[in-house]
Formats: structure tokens, C-alpha cells, sequence
């Protein structure tokens, strides 16, 4: 046997080999190895396949292709499961606490099957959004050659809708704009098929801020769900698992402090979710680069939004596969120093040499702005400080909302409770919504505030109302937003402190956010504040809420 490859299987023969193995082989011939698949590497393929979710519930016929993408380059495919959850169905309910608990839950999965099978290598595949970047914290936490895939984004449903359409489809009907048999209408006809929310939700961004990382072979983030292209991308990231083996290249290798400011700037010019900045700094940390949330800040003073997707502009991501997807993009950012080319990726190759001879655009497509016109001249990607949030906050802001908003605080402590005010009428134009004690200890869980941004949309109150929050929101929320606010309420942030008719400043040109109350009565209030019992005692919420960081920290449990 070569050192080579001897070398690709450091894992996997300490699982097989030898007569000392022999019960361990004999489990293997159950489930299809022969004698030559024993002195071959053995691939894990990560599937998140489910029913649960239309994002993933194809996933098991590219988990496939994956597995005889690794064959054919002269590995052994194992594929096996994670789970998965659905935003999209779980969004205003309690379920959507387990959410961001899913993306831990994720790459415990996946490091622990890697970790005790031996595999030498690895191809993860996700579709829902959570999956993007427990995906990644998996394959960071093992780091041995890995090649992460996107499950793909979905088609537009009738009329151009998609998920985002029937969350603001229920709020005009609350309203009474909408009666419910266009409201049916909208929800029978808005996901038409398998693929991720069709956006530039967080999804779509995740995926694209994995390609730009290097984790993804290019192209990956940029196909629609159902299509020969991806079923290619499947059966090409299996092989590409074998050459990173045999040229011992890790993730470590690739995620560097570089390739995240990459992946930072293409989710600026994307116009890309929020939920970015928490996963981003996760997965960052989870293979020890530092990356904070003023990096966001410094890179987006010099990063425009290029690209009119939804939530906030016009198109979806599978018209920007039509033209040619992110790697067109990327070239521009790249030829204007913009990007980091020497940056090593799942190729074997830097991110220059495979953007070389990228085709550009079709000329001036309306989906991607010029360099020299962009949508907003900086990023939509806002960090805010003040003493509403002293360790800071994460707003979306893309300027059509406006820059600065004053307004006065309703307070809820929960999402429900404000989702029924919400559409009940008592919130009005001129409401800042607080709603609080939604952190990722809190909450627990840090749900996703789809249902309350959506439902005031859907009420006509989008340029009139802000809401702010410990917890964080979708990437299809839109509108004046701010989330991730730090300290948590729960832990006595500020946040905790806020009062019925307090006056709320947000300010996206400053990078502010303020209470008007003066630093006494914030500490009288403080000194009257008492702790909330937790909401969970056992199970995984508990866990959770025990382990957690702050999202300024990324809400990682290790």
C-alpha cells in the first residue's frame, strides 16, 4: 500500500484493518463492502433528507449521486443522516424555539458519526437554512477533507409568490385587504416543489457565503433543486473528496480569516439575511478564527448590495441562476480588490484561479447592479450600539425603509403576545415593537420573528413601525428591523428594562440605538428587574439555555 494511500485512510483503517478488526468488517459486509472497498477511503456522506421540509425533501437522491461521485474516485461511500427542522412551518409557534438549536444539534450529529465510524473524509448536503452552518461547524469541529453541497433553491410559485408571500398574504388578511379564498389561493400555489425558500433568504445566503468561504465547489449555491446541474454538483463534490484526500487539504486549510471576509463581502452584494452575522461568526469560531461582529461593520463600509433579490428587492434566486448565478458577481467584486483571490478552496485550487474564466453577465441584467450604480453604496448589514444595546444589535436596513426611526415602545415579552396585538390593531404607526426575553437562553432558542414582520407588512405598517429584539429574524423579514440584541433580556440587557411609551432611536447612518431615559432611571429599574424563571428545566431547550453564548458571540454551545 502507497503512503499516499495510506495517508487518505488515517481514519478509516483504524476501523478496519487487521485481523483485530474482523467484527467490524463483518458489520461493514452487511450494508455492502466487498474486500477491495476495505483498502478504499471511506466517504461519509451527510445527508439531511427529510420529509419535514420541501428544502430538503429531495436531498436523498443527491445524497446518491454524492456517494457515486466518491466511488467512481476510488473511495467508499457511506451515506448517513441529520435531522432537519422547517422554519417555514414552524415560524409563530413554539416549535420555532428547537430552530437554532437544530444547527447545534447538526454538527453534533455529524461529528459524532464521522468521529466513531472513522470516515476520512466527508460530503455534507443541506437544503433549510440551519443546515448551511451546522453543516460547516461539523466538518470544521472534524476537520478532514470535506465538500459541502447545497440542496438547491426552489422554483417561484404562480404569480411570482413564495413562502414570504403567504406569511404577508395572512397579515392582509387580518387586515381585510384579502379574502380567505385568495389567501388559500396564494398558500396552494406558492411552493411548487423540493428546494430552499426562493429568496435571498437566509438559506440562499448561507449557501452563497459557503461557496465564496470555499467550502463549495463553484457554482453549488447557485442551482435550482431540481436539475442536472445539481445532481453534477453532487457526483463531482463525492469526487472532489478523493483529491482533497490525496493533497491532504482540510477545512482548516480553507476556512481562513481571509475566506470569511470573503464569504462577508458576497453576502453584502447579495443584500443576504441577517442570520449570516450569527452563523458566520459560529462557524468562525468553531475553527478558531476570530471574526467579531465590527468585522461586518469595517468590511461593509466598503462593500455595496448589488443584487435586487428578495426580501428586499424584486427577484429570487432561480432568476439568478438563470443568468449565470454568484460566480459572475464574484469576478466583479474580485477584478475591483474587493475579494481575497488567493484564498485556498475544495478545488485544490484558489478562488482566482476558478473565477479565471468565469463568462460575465448578460449585458446590464436588471437582477445585478454595476459597481458604479449599486442599490445601496455601502451595507444593509447594520451593527448597532447603545444603551439599548451596549454589546451590540444586527439590523437589516437597505435604505428603502429609511435611515432613522423614532418611535415609541410597545413591549411584549413574547412573540405571541405581540403577533395578537399586531393583528388586533393595537399596534399603530409610530410603535417601536419590543419584544424581549426571545433570546437564545430566553426563548430559549432564538426564534425567528417572521410571523410579527411579515403580519406588519401585511397591515400596510412596513415604513411606520420598527421592531427590535433579543431573538433574531428570518431572511425573508423585511422592513425597520433590529435583532440579536445584546445583553439578552434574560441575562438583564437593557432590553429587559424597556417601558410601555419610552422613546426609541434607531439610527443606520450612526450605527445606533438608544433609549431616551437617563442612566438613573435605568438604574433604578435595573434594581427593580428580577430574573425570569426559565421556561424549560429538561431536555434539549434546557441544555441550550445552559450552554449558549451570546448572539454576539455567534450562540454556540461549545
Amino acid at each position: 500500500m502507497s503512503d499516499s494511500t495510506q495517508n487518505s485512510r488515517r481514519h478509516s483503517a483504524k476501523v478496519v484493518d487487521g485481523p483485530g478488526k474482523a467484527a467490524s468488517r463483518a458489520m461493514l459486509r452487511a450494508v455492502g463492502f466487498n474486500d477491495a472497498d476495505f483498502k478504499k477511503p471511506q466517504v461519509g456522506i451527510a445527508s439531511t433528507w427529510s420529509m419535514v421540509t420541501p428544502c430538503n425533501s429531495h436531498i436523498n437522491e443527491l445524497a446518491e449521486f454524492a456517494r457515486d461521485g466518491a466511488d467512481a474516485g476510488g473511495g467508499k461511500g457511506v451515506i448517513f443522516n441529520t435531522i432537519t427542522i422547517s422554519d417555514g412551518i414552524a415560524n409563530g409557534t413554539e416549535g420555532m424555539k428547537y430552530s437554532l438549536v437544530s444547527r447545534e444539534v447538526i454538527a453534533d450529529s455529524i461529528e459524532t458519526v464521522a468521529g466513531c465510524e472513522g470516515f476520512d473524509g466527508l460530503v455534507a448536503i443541506g437544503g433549510c437554512d440551519k443546515n448551511m452552518p451546522g453543516c460547516l461547524m461539523g466538518l470544521a469541529r472534524l476537520n478532514r477533507p470535506s465538500v459541502f453541497v447545497y440542496g438547491g433553491t426552489i422554483m417561484p410559485g404562480k404569480g411570482h409568490t413564495d413562502i414570504v408571500s403567504v406569511f404577508e398574504a395572512m397579515g392582509a388578511h387580518s387586515r381585510g385587504d384579502i379574502d380567505l379564498i385568495e389567501l388559500k389561493n396564494i398558500e396552494e400555489t406558492a411552493i411548487p416543489g423540493p428546494g430552499s425558500c426562493g429568496g435571498m433568504y437566509t438559506a440562499n445566503t448561507m449557501a452563497s457565503a459557503i461557496e465564496a468561504l470555499g467550502m463549495s465547489l463553484p457554482g453549488s449555491s447557485a442551482q435550482n433543486a431540481i436539475s442536472q446541474e445539481k445532481r453534477d454538483d453532487c457526483k463531482a463534490a463525492g469526487e472532489a473528496v478523493l483529491a482533497l484526500l490525496a493533497e491532504d487539504i482540510k477545512p482548516s486549510d480553507i476556512m481562513t480569516r481571509e475566506a470569511f471576509e470573503n464569504a462577508i463581502t458576497v453576502v453584502i452584494a447579495l443584500g443576504g439575511s441577517t442570520n449570516a452575522v450569527l452563523h458566520l461568526i459560529a462557524m468562525a469560531r468553531t475553527i478558531d478564527v476570530e471574526l467579531t461582529l465590527n468585522d461586518f461593520t469595517e468590511i461593509g463600509k466598503r462593500v455595496p448590495v448589488l443584487a435586487d433579490l428578495r426580501p428586499s428587492g424584486h427577484y429570487m434566486m432561480s432568476e439568478l441562476v438563470a443568468i449565470g448565478g454568484i460566480q459572475p458577481m464574484m469576478k466583479i467584486l474580485l477584478d475591483a480588490g474587493l475579494l481575497h483571490g488567493d484564498c485556498l478552496t475544495v478545488t485544490g485550487k484558489t478562488l482566482a484561479e476558478n473565477l479565471a474564466d468565469v463568462a460575465p453577465y448578460p449585458a446590464e441584467p436588471p437582477i445585478i447592479a454595476s459597481l458604479g450604480n449599486p442599490i445601496k453604496s455601502e451595507s444593509h448589514l447594520r451593527m448597532l450600539y447603545g444603551n439599548l444595546a451596549p454589546e451590540g444589535a444586527v439590523a437589516k436596513i437597505t435604505g428603502k425603509e429609511g435611515t432613522r426611526f423614532t418611535g415609541s415602545a410597545r413591549v411584549f415579552g413574547s412573540e405571541e403576545e405581540a403577533q395578537a396585538r399586531i393583528n388586533d390593531g393595537t399596534v399603530i404607526a409610530g410603535d417601536v415593537v419590543v419584544i424581549r426575553y426571545e433570546g437564545p437562553k430566553g426563548g430559549p432558542g432564538m426564534r425567528e420573528m417572521l410571523t410579527p414582520t411579515s403580519a406588519i407588512m401585511g397591515r400596510g405598517l412596513g415604513n411606520d413601525v420598527a421592531l427590535i429584539t433579543d431573538g433574531r429574524f428570518s431572511g425573508g423579514s423585511h422592513g425597520f428591523v433590529v435583532g440579536h440584541v445584546t445583553p439578552e433580556a434574560f441575562d438583564g440587557g437593557p432590553l429587559a428594562l424597556v417601558e410601555d411609551g419610552d422613546a426609541i432611536t434607531i439610527d443606520a447612518e450612526a450605527d445606533t440605538i438608544e433609549v431616551d431615559i437617563s442612566d438613573e432611571e435605568m438604574m433604578r429599574r435595573r434594581a427593580a428587574w428580577q430574573q425570569p424563571e426559565p421556561r424549560y428545566r429538561k431536555g434539549v431547550l434546557a441544555k441550550y439555555a445552559k450552554l449558549v453564548s451570546s448572539a454576539s458571540t455567534g450562540a454556540v454551545t461549545d
